[in-house]
């Protein structure tokens, strides 16, 4: 997990759940982060479709896809993102040991397969999922006094 697919559901749900044009600012400070970060990564979701941009004082970000239809999996592969990845790999295709060559294509297939696992999961969580949650998790400190 990174910090890019984290924002973007962070910021689609509080999108949601304003239903309104809102600002870098304004997600970056729900999101605590910066409006730069929030930007970079708006971009993408704008690329893809899920969000709209308007410019201007009024301007900011609106999501236009229906929560109860955008899943996790639209997310991540609107920002090409990769769950489970390394980019150093241990031995060398061309060392003469069976283990230090043939290490690397080995876990590279096992992360190819964690990578598949995760966004089949992914398939069956929406936004609005999350929202409800984070609505019902809220309910329920709320009943038993809990602070929000």
């Amino acid at each position: 997990m990174n910090s890019e697919f984290c924002i973007a559901v962070h910021s689609l749900v509080f999108l949601n759940r304003k239903a309104c044009m809102v600002s870098s600012s304004e997600l970056a400070k729900n999101v605590c982060t910066n409006p730069a970060r929030v930007r970079m990564v708006m971009a993408k979701l704008k690329k893809a479709g899920i969000v709209s941009t308007k410019e201007g004082l009024e301007g900011g970000y609106h999501l236009e896809l229906n929560p109860k239809d955008l899943s996790l999996y639209e997310i991540s592969e609107a920002l090409n993102f990769k769950f489970v990845s390394s980019s150093w790999k241990s031995g060398g295709i061309d060392m003469d040991c069976l283990i230090a060559s043939g290490m690397g294509s080995v876990l590279e297939h096992i992360y190819e397969d964690l990578n598949d696992l995760c966004k089949e999961r992914l398939k069956q969580i929406y936004i609005d999922d999350i929202n409800n949650e984070i609505t019902e998790n809220y309910l329920n400190k709320e009943t038993i006094g809990g602070n929000i």
